[in-house]
């Protein structure tokens, strides 16, 4: 059982949808209710319920402030670009005992600091985040008390696991965690496209790829065990997969997600200069 205080999300797109889904779970509850906001009454209308009070600023200019006002979690999901301007708009209406978290990349915690008087953490959740499975990174700003980390950390329990970090490190374990759903996709396109021209149809070639991704991750699971030594299970001495791994690792595959992850890290760096 999970149990949360009052909680509003600005900005219901996919990772904020994916939240707010979480937060609806089974063994859930958010004493204090929740509320939402979209730009368009229509996303609105979708995601409103006797649980959820969703708001359309389309509708009401005033949405974000009643739907901060009174919550003890203020969850910032809008486009990066759009978090300074929708701070200063809602920096009258927090409560003073609220907590404003954001999921925008690039987006600083001494940037927001500056804009609002409460506690304010980050948060990188990845992309499964949609079906329960996320990776979040947490990083508190210094005006943040354990328990409001609590609280967060909590909040994002409800959609998978969740990594506290000094934000220092929030750019590394966004190059990981949040890019990381792209690399497994491109890794699975490769692997499929490698089985159509052995041929195999497309649907053959994404049966046997995308299941066998989803029966080693399940195995790695369950398991108990490291990749490294379910990799050597697979691996017979001067067998198939031990002449294929050969391969792989003369093409310096280590190095390749090195310099991969170095670049995004990088980029990182460049959207939050100033």
């Amino acid at each position: 059982m999970i149990n949360l205080p009052s909680i509003a999300i600005l900005g219901t797109g996919s990772m904020g949808g994916a939240i707010l889904s979480g937060l609806l779970a089974p063994g859930v509850t958010v004493d204090g209710g929740i509320r939402v906001t979209n730009r368009s009454e229509r996303k609105a209308a979708a995601l409103r319920s006797p649980s959820v009070t969703s708001l359309a600023i389309e509708k009401d200019r005033g949405a974000n402030h009643a739907a901060v006002a009174g919550a003890r979690v203020v969850l910032v999901a809008v486009k990066p670009h759009m978090v300074p301007d929708l701070l200063r708009e809602i920096s009258g209406a927090i409560d003073p005992g609220a907590i404003v978290v954001s999921v925008a990349a690039g987006v600083r915690i001494d940037t927001m600091q500056a804009l609002v008087d409460v506690p304010v953490l980050r948060a990188m959740p990845n992309t499964p985040a949609t079906v329960g499975r996320a990776v979040t990174g947490v990083s508190a700003g210094d005006r943040a008390s354990d328990a409001d980390v609590a609280v967060v950390t909590a909040l994002f329990g409800t959609v998978g696991s969740v990594l506290e970090v000094p934000e220092s490190r929030i750019d590394a374990l966004s190059a990981i965690s949040g890019s990381g759903p792209a690399y497994v996709f491109l890794l699975i396109e490769e692997l499929e496209r490698t089985a159509f021209k052995l041929g195999f149809t497309r649907q053959e070639s994404r049966v046997m790829v995308e299941n066998t991704f989803l029966g080693a991750s399940e195995l790695l699971a369950v398991s108990g065990e490291t990749p490294a030594e379910l990799r050597r299970r697979v691996t017979s001495p001067k067998g198939t997969t031990e002449r294929a791994i050969e391969v792989l690792e003369e093409a310096g595959l280590s190095a390749l997600f090195d310099r991969a992850t170095d670049a995004a890290i990088t980029r990182a760096q460049e959207l939050a200069a100033p």
